[in-house]
C-alpha cells in the first residue's frame, strides 16, 4: 500500500502538465492566465483601469502562473469570452435576451452558471443601493437633488425602475433630469466618486464606481420613456416639445409608441397580432383611432375580428388607465418580438424596405 502511494507520488511529479490540467483553478489564477495571453502591451493597458491592490495581487498570480496546459488556458480564455459576452448581453439587451440567447447558444446549465457570475458583478457598480432600498424612501431623497445628480443616478439604474423614478419625481425637475441623462456621455471615476462620497451621508450602503462607463445618452432615455406611464410620457414629452423640440423629436425617433403601430408592415403587424391577448386589443382599440381600427382588423382572421368587435361592444365603463395599460402590454410585445428579429420596427420613420 506504502509502495502503490510512492508510485502514485512520483507518477505525479514527474507529469506536473497532466496533474496540473485536472486541477481547479481559482479566479485570481485564471486572471492571471488572460493576462498573460494578451501578451505585455495589451496588458499594461488593462493595468491602468486597476487600482493598487488589484495591481499588487494579479502581478503576483502572474509571476506564479509556472507551467499550465493548453487545455487551462484554452478553458479560461473560453470561459472569459463567455463571461464578457453575457456581460454585454445583460447590460444592453437585459437578462431574459441574454437568458435566452445563451440557452440556445450553450445550454440551461452553462447559461445559468454564466448569469449567475455576472448578475454578481453587476451587483457591484455604483449606486446599486437604489435598487435594495425602500422605493418611497428613495425617491422622495432623490427629489432633493440637483437634476444633473438624479440623471447620473438614474443612468446607473434599469430603464423600468428609471421610469418609476421619472414618473414620481417633481414635474419641475422632469425635464431638467431627462435633458441632462440626454446630453450625459462618459463620466468619470473621480466625478462618481465626488458624487458617491455625498450620498454616503444619507445612506448606509455605497459601492465605489471602477472605470469609466457609457451613461445616459438618448437611446437610454426612450429606453426610460418607452417604460414609463403614458400619462406621464405625454406631459414630459408636451414639455420637451416647447422647451426643446429637437431632443423631444430625437427621442420620438428612438421610441416605439402604440400610435408607430400606423408605420408598420402588415406582415409585422400579423405577427404581434397572433400572440396578443384578445383583451389587450379590445382595451386598446376603446381609444383607437378609426385608421388604427382598420389596421387591427386588416391584418385578423374574419373570426378574430368579429369576436374583437362583438367584445368591444358588450365592453363598458373601462377606465382610461386599463386602456393605456393595454396599449402599454401591446407596445412591450411588439418591442419584445422586434429584439428576437420577429418583425421590423420602422423607428426613423423613413422609406426604408422592409424584408421580414
Amino acid at each position: 500500500m506504502a509502495e502503490e502511494t510512492v508510485q502514485e507520488g512520483s507518477a505525479a511529479e514527474s507529469s506536473p502538465r497532466e496533474e496540473g490540467s485536472k486541477r481547479k483553478l481559482t479566479q485570481k489564477q485564471k486572471a492571471a492566465l488572460v493576462v498573460v495571453s494578451m501578451g505585455a502591451d495589451r496588458a499594461s493597458q488593462l493595468y491602468k483601469y486597476l487600482n493598487e491592490t488589484d495591481i499588487e495581487e494579479l502581478t503576483y498570480e502572474v509571476a506564479r502562473v509556472g507551467k499550465t496546459t493548453n487545455q487551462e488556458v484554452e478553458d479560461t480564455l473560453d470561459e472569459f469570452y463567455k463571461l464578457c459576452l453575457t456581460h454585454k448581453m445583460m447590460t444592453d439587451g437585459g437578462i431574459d435576451y441574454a437568458k435566452s440567447v445563451l440557452e440556445k447558444a450553450f445550454g440551461e446549465s452553462t447559461a445559468k452558471n454564466l448569469l449567475d457570475k455576472v448578475s454578481k458583478t453587476l451587483a457591484s457598480k455604483p449606486f446599486n443601493f437604489f435598487a435594495k432600498g425602500d422605493p418611497k424612501a428613495l425617491l422622495s431623497l432623490l427629489g432633493t437633488e440637483r437634476p444633473q445628480v438624479i440623471a447620473l443616478i438614474m443612468s446607473y439604474m434599469e430603464a423600468e425602475q428609471s421610469a418609476k423614478v421619472l414618473e414620481n419625481l417633481p414635474e419641475e425637475k422632469r425635464i431638467p433630469t431627462v435633458t441632462a441623462m440626454a446630453n450625459m456621455d462618459r463620466v468619470s471615476p473621480d466625478a462618481i466618486q465626488i458624487i458617491e462620497n455625498e450620498m454616503k451621508r444619507k445612506f448606509s450602503s455605497i459601492i465605489t464606481s471602477e472605470d469609466n462607463m457609457n451613461l445616459g445618452g438618448i437611446d437610454y432615455v426612450a429606453d426610460v420613456m418607452n417604460h414609463i406611464d403614458r400619462s406621464s410620457e405625454k406631459k414630459i414629452f408636451d414639455e420637451l416639445d416647447v422647451s426643446n423640440p429637437t431632443l423631444s423629436k430625437d427621442i420620438r425617433d428612438k421610441m416605439f409608441v402604440f400610435e408607430d403601430i400606423l408605420t408598420m408592415d402588415n406582415r409585422s403587424v400579423q405577427r404581434f397580432i397572433r400572440d396578443c391577448d384578445t383583451k389587450d386589443i379590445v382595451f386598446a382599440m376603446k381609444t383607437a383611432s378609426d385608421e388604427m381600427k382598420d389596421i387591427f382588423f386588416g391584418n385578423m382572421s374574419k373570426r378574430q375580428a368579429e369576436t374583437v368587435k362583438g367584445d368591444m361592444e358588450t365592453t363598458s365603463n373601462v377606465r382610461l388607465k386599463d386602456v393605456e395599460e393595454a396599449q402599454s402590454r401591446i407596445v412591450n410585445l411588439i418591442r419584445k418580438l422586434e429584439e428576437q428579429g420577429e418583425l421590423v420596427i420602422n423607428k426613423g420613420g423613413g422609406e426604408d424596405t422592409i424584408i421580414v
